[in-house]
């Protein structure tokens, strides 16, 4: 019991040590852990309810656009069974935070199994509701050049 009584303590020191810092790239981490799982409860738990994901691009026209997609979709996308790994693989640049509301600037390469997509950038708009970090706007952009 005394075992027990300890590791509840350990477990609530080391979630109280948490920095909203180290929430947010939890929470931004579990969203590429469920990519690259097909995870699609995983996923769920990231998106506030109402989230918008949104990409910048060029059409075939050259001019920009930007795109938006469903998040329940993007969740049965990457749920369905695939054979290659969808494997985003980003840094954390920019973590902005002012009491609930944070920003995240992250770079990524993007690799369907080991081979190179496609790069860019995601910006992350999260909101904490009841000491949880959510995505409640992700946009991003994609290119194939200036990737290095």
């Amino acid at each position: 019991m005394r075992y027990i009584f300890l590791a509840l303590i350990l477990i609530s020191m080391n979630a109280a040590a948490q920095t909203p810092e180290d929430a947010i790239k939890a929470t931004i981490n579990n969203l590429f852990e469920g990519m690259r799982k097909g995870d699609t409860a995983l996923l769920k738990t990231v998106f506030a309810p109402n989230a918008v994901m949104q990409t910048v691009l060029k059409n075939k026209e050259g001019k920009v656009i930007v795109r938006s997609e469903e998040v329940s979709r993007f969740i049965e996308f990457v749920g369905k069974p695939h054979e290659e790994v969808y494997d985003e693989r980003i840094s954390f640049d920019i973590i902005r935070i002012d009491n609930d509301l944070a920003l995240a600037w992250t770079p990524y390469k993007f690799y369907v199994g080991e081979k190179f997509s496609h790069c860019g950038v995601n910006s992350f708009q999260l909101v904490r509701f009841n000491n949880e970090w959510k995505i409640q706007y992700l946009i991003d952009t994609r290119r194939k050049e200036g990737c290095e």
